[in-house]
């Protein structure tokens, strides 16, 4: 870890310690996301551009450098870490990467400054893991592009002012026809569906995304009808976010657990002095590290540009799944206690299911996974 990594992970963990603690009960209770103001604040702070180019606002700083942000405010609360994430990790940097020149100077600064946000709008109620069976679709009309189509399952939806919405862009078929266009929110004709209520994810808002004849202008095209394979090349980014907040979450419950086998005692000695215990919580250590490695390792491949997709799904696998069984260890050396709110386990068992879902499941990864090994693709209809 270099010194720029440990200085700005220790400015994070000061900020979530003295500004977001205090708040994530009550967002989690409430299911109320971040405050506009707050988010602002996470601008001034410069962390909202630290992987984001200088000229546009941002530190220009490698990858690693966000998802320590990230993974700080994520161990305390993960609606302060989104807002870094969809930022660093999300939909701002396939503008950055895949956008023109006048859309990175329309967008990137305002994203930078928490003046606005970007949500990414890709899955539908029939198109989930099999994103290319999207049916939302986007026509041309002189310079104007028309769309229709529900976008579900969207983080951030009705809150976010920018929509980077996956749709298609010509009739060809399968992902030749699937484009990127980005539409403001107050746009006639788009709406978003109530609320979901979640398991998890509490605070970070999720809800069905409708476009109802939507005008949005043709130099909102970010990536034009067969580009999907450039849109989810970025995408490995927001994997590498993903996999940090899963390392969060888990980091998380392992530091209370930690502590609270050291502090709480059963026939008179503290819980650790067990050698049951010991193997729980070692297993867990054993488990958090090996997540850790292979993230550290994915982001390295990220220096350079785009990240190695193979070692971003390895990583992200791992720590997904990591996330639920670590959680799961740190309630059962809880007891009754890991059971309750007030010991904070329950909800980072509850956030973990979240994380393992988005973003392409442990499964879909796996599949990946051999893909990439194997240097070939598996058609999935046959």
């Amino acid at each position: 870890m270099t010194d720029d990594i440990r200085e700005i992970r220790r400015l994070a963990a000061q900020v979530a310690a003295d500004v977001y603690a205090p708040m994530a009960d009550e967002l989690d209770a409430e299911r109320r996301p971040l405050p506009v103001e707050e988010r602002k604040r996470l601008g001034e702070l410069g962390f909202l551009g630290i992987a984001l180019p200088e000229e546009f606002g941002g530190s220009g700083a490698p990858i690693s450098h966000a998802l320590a942000v990230i993974e700080e405010l994520g161990k305390v609360c993960r609606p302060a870490a989104f807002q870094v994430f969809e930022s660093n990790t999300g939909p701002a940097q396939v503008i950055n990467h895949l956008g023109t020149e006048q859309q990175r100077r329309r967008w990137l600064p305002d994203i930078v400054a928490g003046e606005k946000t970007m949500a990414v709008a890709i899955s539908e109620p029939d198109a989930g893991s099999a994103a290319t069976d999207m049916r939302t679709s986007a026509k041309p009309v002189d310079d104007t592009y028309v769309i229709n189509g529900t976008k579900r399952w969207i983080s951030n939806g009705g809150e976010a002012d920018l929509y980077l919405t996956y749709t298609r862009l010509s009739d060809a078929p399968g992902s030749k026809g699937i484009g990127g266009i980005v539409v403001e929110k107050g746009t006639p004709g788009l709406s978003f569906g109530a609320q979901e209520k979640l398991m998890g994810f509490r605070g970070i808002p999720s809800a069905d995304v409708i476009f109802d004849d939507v005008v949005a202008p043709a130099d909102n095209v970010v990536v034009p009808a067969g580009g999907f394979g450039k849109l989810f090349g970025v995408f490995s980014i927001e994997r590498l976010g993903n996999t940090t907040m899963s390392l969060a979450v888990a980091q998380a419950a392992l530091d209370r657990t930690t502590a609270y086998v050291q502090e709480r005692e059963q026939f008179g000695k503290p819980l650790v002095e067990f050698q049951s215990v010991q193997t729980n919580l070692a297993d867990m250590v054993l488990q958090v590290e090996a997540a850790r490695a292979l993230l550290e390792k994915a982001a390295d491949s990220a220096d350079t540009g785009l990240p190695d997709p193979f070692k971003v799904s390895l990583a992200k696998c791992t720590a997904n799944e990591m996330a639920k069984r670590v959680t799961d260890l740190g309630m059962q050396l809880h007891g009754g206690n890991g059971y309750t709110e007030e010991y904070g386990l329950e909800r980072l068992h509850r956030d973990s299911h979240g994380w393992a879902i988005a973003g392409g499941t442990p499964a879909m990864q796996r599949t990946r996974i051999v893909s990439e090994l194997l240097g070939r693709r598996f058609d999935q209809r046959r």
